[in-house]
């Protein structure tokens, strides 16, 4: 049963709630150099509590969830890196003990902040794959070989204590089917967010009405959104899926820049408010609107954006 401070039942009580934003963005302001495979995941070998700090200056700025550096984080990446399987999951773990004790941390110095949560990220294959497959979905596995890849992480998020398993930037149906049974497996509650084609669309295709009606059938399975997608998808995304589920929604877009994932670097998008498309604090009430229990920011967010959609 699923504790008083768990997802689902803060949901439940009707909160809305406030999540991170980008924590590579964050890593990189403080001088990292993520131009590698593991992305951020590269700091819980270098600098760990960089990371740490990333997830303080959060909750500072308002989240009420904290979302760990394992978004990259599985065995295969790090045997890149030449470490074993088991030092691997242990750098897993040391994600959720990270967010953990910024939580700690927050709560210390405001104890009445509220319950705050640890979510711990379960990033795609495609990211494993480090070229932007994640935002096409174009790879294919069995559903054997999905459960294998994620299989460990989420074990060791779990044994962890990570409150909630963040499943994001999901491009691909079959990996969401693969997902949602090791979440079954695990006993653990769950957020599914997607990458998208267009507004009505996963990045492979999908109907979000066909992606709807496999996360109802789990009730693990506490939120259901969109996250580093366009500012410009959020509300046809919401809407898609407001029409098909009654689960709660969430969206925590990017900023509207594009990512390069050969050059590894960010350019200036079509988002931008001169284009007529709401900012994250500008979007916030018409997000809530169409249902949104969940918003926080992805890639090129920043606390004082996170700051300002608390404020909104």
């Amino acid at each position: 049963m699923p504790s008083a401070t768990s997802l689902s039942r803060l949901l439940e009580a009707r909160a809305n709630l406030i999540s991170d934003g980008a924590l590579a963005t964050e890593l990189e302001a403080r001088g990292c150099n993520l131009d590698d495979p593991l992305w951020s995941a590269k700091v819980l070998v270098e600098q760990p509590h960089l990371i740490r700090d990333v997830h303080s200056d959060y909750f500072a700025a308002g989240a009420g969830i904290a979302t760990t550096a394992s978004y990259q984080a599985t065995p295969l990446g790090f045997a890149r890196r030449g470490l074993s399987a088991a030092a691997a999951l242990e750098l897993v773990a040391l994600s959720v003990s990270l967010a953990d004790e910024a939580r700690r941390g927050h709560l210390a110095a405001h104890p009445d902040a509220g319950p705050l949560l640890v979510a711990g990220s379960v990033g795609p294959y495609g990211a494993y794959l480090s070229d932007g497959s994640e935002y096409r979905g174009d790879y294919v596995l069995s559903p054997a070989a999905f459960e294998d890849f994620h299989r460990s992480r989420i074990a060791a998020l779990v044994d962890a204590g990570a409150d909630v398993l963040a499943c994001e930037t999901l491009p691909s149906f079959a990996e969401a089917e693969a997902l949602v049974a090791l979440v079954r497996e695990y006993g653990v509650e769950a957020w599914f967010t997607f990458s998208l084609q267009d507004g009505g669309h996963l990045a492979d295709g999908t109907p979000l009405e066909a992606v709807a009606a496999l996360l109802d059938a789990e009730p693990l399975v506490a939120a259901v959104g969109v996250n580093c997608v366009p500012l410009r998808l959020v509300s046809p995304a919401l809407e898609a899926l407001g029409r098909a589920t009654a689960t709660p929604l969430m969206a925590y877009p990017n900023s509207g820049e594009t990512f390069d994932p050969v050059a590894k670097t960010w350019t200036a998008g079509t988002d931008a408010a001169a284009a007529g498309v709401p900012g994250l604090a500008q979007g916030a009430g018409a997000w809530r609107g169409l249902g949104a229990r969940i918003l926080g920011g992805c890639c090129r967010t920043t606390p004082a954006d996170i700051a300002a959609l608390a404020r909104a």
